[in-house]
């Protein structure tokens, strides 16, 4: 599972949504994924399975079904919590 985490440039807070989704995965005991870290305009050329983004992005991605919104990008239980809704939602946890 190719997972994708976003911000404006893709170098400050989507490298810190990537440490902190790929902590809540694994505490979620999610093996088999791939995470990296793209500046949100690169999103439509590229091939992902999940797309992780601040809720700043909503509007950009509204067409999207594979977006997970997290508020507080630092905070590892909502992620945990977020990443969990959406795998479960999709039968992949």
């Amino acid at each position: 599972m190719k997972i994708v985490c976003v911000c404006g440039l893709g170098m400050g807070s989507s490298l810190i949504l990537k440490m902190t989704v790929d902590k809540a995965l694994t505490q979620l005991g999610v093996k088999d994924f791939e995470i990296e870290h793209w500046a949100a305009g690169t999103v439509d050329g590229m091939n992902a399975d999940i797309i992780v983004a601040s809720p700043d992005f909503e509007e950009e991605f509204s067409r999207k079904d594979n977006v997970v919104y997290i508020k507080n990008i630092v905070s590892n239980n909502e992620a945990k919590e977020k990443m969990a809704e959406y795998l479960t939602r999709k039968g992949l946890l």
